[in-house]
């Protein structure tokens, strides 16, 4: 997928906020930009847009949209408490798959 696809995507299934959040950019009108394909994000956002994208989708296999949305915006005892997106923002990567696949495996 293309960069403006997937932010896109994110903004419309996790908000504005939660994937400015996500990215570390603090106007979460930078995502909109991204979006509309304005604009391209850093290296940096664009890694962590990637990295949500492909957790969501691994938790939407199992489950729905809203479902995918509330895991990743929930707190999480396999990521010590902390949402997996904050996760995400922080580069913990691979933590979030891992508990992102031990969800879907207890589905």
């Amino acid at each position: 997928m293309r960069i403006a696809e997937i932010a896109r995507f994110l903004q419309e299934n996790l908000g504005p906020r939660i994937t400015a959040r996500i990215t570390r950019v603090s106007d979460p009108r930078q995502v909109g930009k991204w979006a509309a394909g304005d604009t391209r994000p850093r290296d940096e956002a664009e890694e962590r847009l990637r990295a949500a994208l492909q957790t969501f989708h691994v938790i939407q296999s199992a489950e729905d949209n809203h479902t995918a949305r509330a895991w990743m915006i929930g707190m999480n005892p396999q990521l010590e408490d902390e949402t997996p997106a904050q996760c995400i923002a922080d580069g913990r990567f691979k933590d979030v798959m891992v508990a992102a696949r031990a969800y879907v495996d207890g589905c």
